[in-house]
């Protein structure tokens, strides 16, 4: 029988061993980004994770419901990294570009330029395509409302002038993570990459700082 997309309601899982869990969210990792979650099955799953199929299932419920949690544990992964970030190089501020510069340089080593990221960027489009509650959920803005929360912060201090934060975030986001991801695919921080944040962090800048 095709692997289910959708548990039974009444399914209720195991929490079960933290070692085996671990074990087949790695295993399910692995071979959704090398094959697709169209084409990896619970039985490869299974053998990869060396536990049986009817522990995937106990675990998990279903493929569907195994991508969501594989997912969910590099977003979670990536939040932390973020907010590390966030919490090291946007507090006790006295310098707000060269805080924001240094942010962003972070941003790109230890967070788009890691393999997590690389491969959440692979799985995305797939997990989408084949489960819409991908599409809205809590990870995919999670990484703006933490810098959100930041800039809020930052306006009450009068270094930011804020009056929607979430949407300066995004602005923030696009003027340096976005404009500059085609050369941060590349794995490193080029001198290209830097320019083009420094850039970006001026603009940003530019359209709110008090006046």
């Amino acid at each position: 029988m095709a692997d289910a997309l959708v548990a039974a309601p009444s399914k209720v899982l195991r929490e079960g061993s933290a070692t085996k869990r671990a074990a087949i969210l790695t295993a399910a990792r692995e071979l959704f980004v090398a094959d697709g979650f169209d084409r990896t099955s619970v039985d490869a799953i299974s053998a990869r994770a060396e536990v049986s199929k009817r522990t995937v299932y106990d675990y998990f419920g279903d493929k569907g419901a195994l991508m969501v949690a594989v997912v969910e544990e590099m977003g979670e992964l990536l939040l932390t990294s973020i907010q590390a970030a966030i919490d090291d190089e946007l507090s006790a501020v006295d310098d707000l570009e060269r805080a924001l510069v240094a942010f962003s340089n972070r941003i790109a080593v230890s967070t788009i330029g890691s393999s997590d990221y690389a491969a959440l960027r692979q799985l995305l489009p797939g997990g989408i395509a084949n489960l819409p509650e991908l599409t809205d959920h809590w990870m995919t803005s999670a990484p703006e409302e933490a810098i959100a929360e930041r800039f809020a912060e930052l306006g009450r201090l009068g270094l930011l002038e804020v009056p929607d934060p979430r949407l300066a975030a995004d602005h923030f986001v696009a003027l340096t993570f976005s404009a500059a991801f085609d050369d941060m695919r590349r794995m490193d921080v080029t001198a290209e990459v830097e320019h083009k944040i420094v850039e970006g962090v001026r603009a940003f800048l530019r359209a709110y700082t008090p006046r």
